[in-house]
């Protein structure tokens, strides 16, 4: 009998080409949002976790099982409201009357992509509830540690602050997405293409369908993320990067600017971002198209800037306008 062929490690180029058809199988679900796809994909690769925001009906929730289902993750998906407890996002104890013992029965945060649907519907003491598992990648009940599935990502939605019945995260829980992506109403031409499909009998709750195949999975993601680990920074990219996260601190729109945490997630998503586009070194381009997802959420504007309709994009936009860049 034939022995079965060994299977072989993804080098960092077919891993690259498998990313990039993620892309292009979520398009076949999801249309005009090509920026928060590859926000996504960058997230994977960094290892970090994504606050999607845009009003409802912009297909938050469609995108993110869209590439669950491209890359063959398990996804599951909390819909947070008022009366949304911790422990129904991180599992509990729970009394087995057969054994007289107590059993910890997960909750939907084991899993390798977990869409935290409308997380700003729910007190801060069920937000707060995900912060360990989104530093730490593990989830403790009873003073008992569990480690979450790898890769993990939470993918949060939340609707614009300005919803009444939402509950604004705090900096600290802010502080701990590596992204925030927007996805505003599609243009005439997208929005008409939406339709169009919907007319031809596309059904947003069967991907398989609409034709969206898996085409890469966790084997490709090591792959990319050792290739990225790989990425070169030279120390003129890295004096970039801190001159443009202080100059937040300083600036007078601002009350709150980046801290040295947010410093090394635009290094981090600089260099994913240098990687998929082919190169294994980080230029100034690099940096400034990453800026404002990875740092638009870890800054906070005056009231009275606010007032002037100044906004956060507007103020990093700002200063990367006037920060010399290293040649």
């Amino acid at each position: 009998m034939a022995g079965t062929q060994p299977v072989t490690a993804p080098t960092a180029e077919s891993a690259r080409a498998s990313l990039e058809a993620v892309r292009t199988e979520i398009a076949k679900a999801v249309v005009g949002q090509d920026p928060a796809v590859t926000g996504l994909v960058v997230a994977l690769l960094c290892r970090g976790h994504v606050l999607l925001e845009g009003v409802p009906g912009v297909a938050k929730t469609l995108l993110v099982r869209a590439l669950a289902s491209t890359l063959r993750l398990e996804t599951k998906r909390v819909q947070f409201t008022p009366d949304l407890m911790p422990g129904d996002v991180t599992g509990s104890l729970v009394y087995d009357a057969r054994t007289a013992e107590f059993s910890f029965q997960p909750g939907p945060v084991f899993t390798n992509l977990l869409l935290a649907d409308e997380i700003n519907r729910t007190p801060p003491k069920t937000q707060a509830s995900l912060l360990e598992a989104m530093e730490e990648r593990q989830v403790s009940v009873d003073g008992v540690p569990r480690p979450l599935p790898e890769p993990f990502l939470v993918a949060a939605t939340q609707n614009p602050v300005e919803y009444e019945g939402t509950y604004p995260l705090p900096e600290a829980q802010l502080d701990r997405f590596l992204l925030k992506l927007l996805l505003p109403l599609p243009a005439r031409d997208d929005e008409i293409r939406v339709l169009t499909r919907h007319a031809e009998g596309f059904n947003p709750r069967d991907l398989d369908a609409a034709g969206v195949r898996p085409v890469a999975g966790p084997a490709d993601l090591d792959a990319a993320r050792a290739a990225v680990a790989g990425v070169t920074v030279a120390p003129e990219i890295i004096g970039y990067v801190v001159d443009l996260c202080r100059a937040t601190r300083a600036s007078p729109s601002l009350t709150l600017g980046v801290s040295p945490r947010g410093a090394t997630a635009l290094l981090a998503t600089s260099r994913a971002w240098a990687w998929l586009t082919g190169r294994d070194y980080v230029t100034p381009d690099d940096v400034k198209a990453l800026a404002l997802p990875t740092l638009r959420h870890r800054v906070q504007l005056r009231p009275e800037a606010e007032m002037e309709g100044v906004t956060t994009d507007s103020v990093i936009t700002s200063i990367l306008s006037h920060l010399p860049v290293p040649r």
